[in-house]
């Protein structure tokens, strides 16, 4: 408790408070427009993270992560056009409550559950923190390869797009972080001699060019245009019949979310739609989903937000970044001189107890923003979308020379910038490469630490208890999930039929088709 007490002593700090506000708002605002994203936001203020105090930085960005997940609930509902890729499944009932005059409850219910669920899982990611930790500091490196590889494996399994494409980026993504100085014979790899590859590609370049240029390029050649609300928001504060009907799909989605959350590869569109199918399948008429019902507004709110706060227990106690998003904040502690894992507790307690202690104001200030603002925040749609992809890409080619004051980073942005618009036209999507390339340098020391450990002898990360158990687990969670898979997509098949029975369909189908609906 002493520590949890001196996390929130640093918020009595005006500076820290501000920078949580800064954080959750950008969230928002970010969640409401359309393709934008966390990831692509988080990457291009990866450089003003730089200059300033690493609790303030990893502040901010988490504030923007968990903060994304309120705003793609507000187009999602009130125009069936998700900012997020979790927000998906909240336009299946949060646009038929719109179209009943109901969008003030279904706004309202789903910033109550966000609250909940990311308070909730807050208050375990409390708990839970400090055990990983002291069970992280038993890891070998064995260990640490059968993680990465846990790692790599569900994110790539569990994408929206193709497994062989995510497998295939993934490992583009393992050839890229080998670029540079070998890390223990100090020979140099794939640098053609360029003076500026010898330490590696730069994370921040690389992921900039990847989700700010590829996604700004990608949104001007689709040229959306802004959609005008229709629908009157009042009594955004539900009813008590409404609470009372949400309760139990709330308190569901908490759990869920969390622990969907701490899996590697788990992620808001993972546990939205585990949350929804749960609450249709529980429910004592499963017509009414896809109709309008607030359970399905409720549920996957919750999840969504509770697996975003989860999701920095490997972050912080394992060093290991469960999903994309964490893998940029994973880059900004590094950029700090940071690295996360189990001495984090100990060597910087004002990081790892300030984070967590700023999730808690923050999802109140979410809420006090979510309720009463929602008008203010829909105007955002009318800004031109040319307008703010010129002042982005101005702040982006600064922002990356900033960091090193070398041109090669420009280039590698712009480079990377086309690579990602066209993996956005291909359907491939970016996520797994930056995955791997920040894993890549850890899976390959642990990897060759292990092969010197055992002189050569690769049964060593089975014979080891923890490192095959995880590598064991990995397998049976594999196989579970390819007949979970099947499953889903022949019961999607038959959903296809079935008007307004979009739960059914399986999660890459519905990521990806619904916003096609939606135009």
């Amino acid at each position: 408790m002493n520590d949890v007490i001196s996390g929130f002593a640093q918020l009595l700090d005006p500076v820290t408070f501000v920078y949580v506000f800064v954080g959750v708002l950008i969230g928002t605002l970010v969640g409401i427009l359309p393709g934008l994203g966390s990831a692509a936001t988080i990457a291009l203020l990866l450089p003003i993270t730089y200059s300033m105090e690493p609790t303030h930085a990893i502040i901010m960005l988490a504030g923007i992560y968990y903060g994304s997940m309120y705003g793609g609930t507000i187009t999602s509902v009130l125009l069936r056009l998700p900012g997020e890729a979790a927000s998906v499944v909240t336009t299946f009932d949060g646009y038929e409550m719109t179209k009943a005059g109901r969008a003030g409850p279904a706004l309202g219910i789903a910033a109550v559950g966000s609250f909940i669920g990311g308070t909730l899982s807050v208050v375990a990611l409390t708990l839970v923190a400090g055990p990983m930790a002291d069970l992280a500091v038993r890891f070998g490196p064995p260990e640490h390869v059968a993680l990465t590889v846990v790692g790599l494996m569900l994110v790539t399994y569990l994408g929206t797009s193709s497994t062989w494409k995510a497998l295939a980026m993934a490992a583009v993504g393992l050839v890229l972080s080998t670029v540079g100085t070998d890390p223990i014979e100090g020979t140099s790899r794939f640098t053609f001699g360029q003076l500026s590859l010898f330490d590696g590609l730069d994370f921040v370049a690389l992921a900039m060019g990847l989700f700010g240029v590829g996604e700004i390029l990608h949104s001007l050649e689709r040229a959306e245009t802004a959609q005008a609300v229709k629908a009157k928001i009042k009594n955004v504060w539900p009813s008590r019949r409404d609470f009372r009907d949400a309760s139990g799909a709330i308190a569901r989605g908490s759990v869920l979310g969390f622990l969907i959350g701490v899996l590697p590869g788990g992620g808001g569109v993972i546990s939205s739609m585990a949350s929804y199918g749960l609450e249709k399948r529980r429910a004592k008429d499963p017509s009414r989903f896809g109709r309008g019902a607030i359970e399905g507004v409720a549920g996957p709110e919750t999840a969504n937000n509770a697996s975003s706060t989860s999701a920095f227990i490997p972050l912080l106690t394992l060093g290991l970044p469960p999903n994309v998003v964490l893998a940029l904040i994973y880059g900004a502690l590094l950029i700090q001189g940071v690295t996360p894992g189990p001495r984090l507790i100990e060597d910087h307690p004002d990081i790892f107890w300030g984070v967590i202690a700023s999730m808690y104001i923050g999802n109140l200030i979410l809420l006090i923003l979510n309720v009463p603002l929602v008008g203010l925040f829909v105007k955002i749609l009318k800004v031109r979308a040319g307008i703010l992809a010129a002042f982005t890409l101005l702040i982006t080619m600064v922002g990356v020379y900033s960091v090193n004051n070398d041109t090669f980073d420009m280039w590698v942005v712009v480079i990377f910038g086309v690579v990602g618009w066209l993996m956005k036209k291909t359907g491939f999507d970016p996520g797994p490469l930056v995955l791997a390339f920040v894993l890549g340098p850890i899976m390959e020391q642990a990897f060759r630490q292990s092969m010197l450990i055992s002189d050569g002898d690769p049964t060593i990360f089975l014979t080891r208890p923890l490192s095959g158990g995880i590598l064991g687990a990995l397998v049976v969670l594999l196989v579970a999930m390819t007949v979970l898979r099947r499953v889903l997509r022949r019961r999607g098949m038959d959903a296809r039929s079935t008007p307004g029975d979009a739960a059914e369909r399986p999660i890459s189908e519905s990521v990806e088709q619904q916003p096609q609906e939606t135009s």
